[in-house]
């Protein structure tokens, strides 16, 4: 088990990660706007056996190489943060775009929904970022069972995200149309999100190696 104090900071930063904008919100509120909420929580399966893979390659052998290359280590780290602020910048960035204006998607059956869900989050450079990057930080192998660490690690990011996601998904209708109705607390919402995406980013490239 991680250390209380390790579990607490990496929940924070897990539901900090899940409120920002990405693919996977993206893609979420669309589909639910588009086509229904039922849609957004099947598609949101798909997102959360995304989740399941990555933990099993951080758990099962890439935290481990990560953890024993300090270079690669270091690489993965800046290039994560340097895409955070990159995805702060698209936030803030003038003409940006809120994940609550609504992509039009097609309609899709359920095996489809599932799938573009799964590849979504698969493809998603945050979510990589997130356990190729961040994860590590939060496993002290003093504490002994690196593998345990990595998969309470990992199934406290799951919970957290498939939870966030699955109230964005139900609401995005009412939240999308309050935002609409009123355009400076869009603007807010971004500048938050970007403030959040750029903070997380400092703290990636500041912070020592294990």
């Amino acid at each position: 088990m991680p250390d209380a104090s390790h579990l607490i900071a990496f929940a924070a930063v897990a539901l900090g990660m899940v409120l920002t904008p990405g693919p996977n919100m993206v893609y979420l509120i669309s589909r639910s706007i588009c086509q229904g909420r039922m849609a957004g929580l099947i598609s949101l399966g798909g997102v959360a056996l995304g989740f399941v893979f990555y933990m099993a390659c951080a758990a099962f052998g890439l935290t481990a190489l990560v953890l024993a290359v300090p270079y690669a280590y270091d690489t993965i780290r800046i290039g994560g943060a340097l895409y955070l602020l990159w995805l702060a910048w698209q936030a803030v960035r003038p003409g940006g775009r809120s994940p609550f204006q609504v992509r039009d998607l097609p309609k899709d059956g359920p095996g489809k929904l599932f799938l573009m869900g799964f590849l979504t989050n698969l493809l998603n450079p945050k979510i990589a970022v997130l356990y190729l990057s961040l994860l590590p930080q939060f496993i002290e192998p003093a504490q002994g069972g690196v593998l345990g660490q990595a998969l309470v690690l990992g199934m406290t990011q799951i919970v957290i995200s498939v939870l966030v996601n699955a109230a964005i998904a139900i609401s995005a209708g009412s939240i999308a149309l309050f935002l609409t109705r009123r355009p400076s607390f869009a603007v807010v919402q971004r500048w938050i999100m970007g403030t959040a995406l750029a903070a997380l980013a400092v703290r990636m490239a500041t912070d020592a190696r294990r």
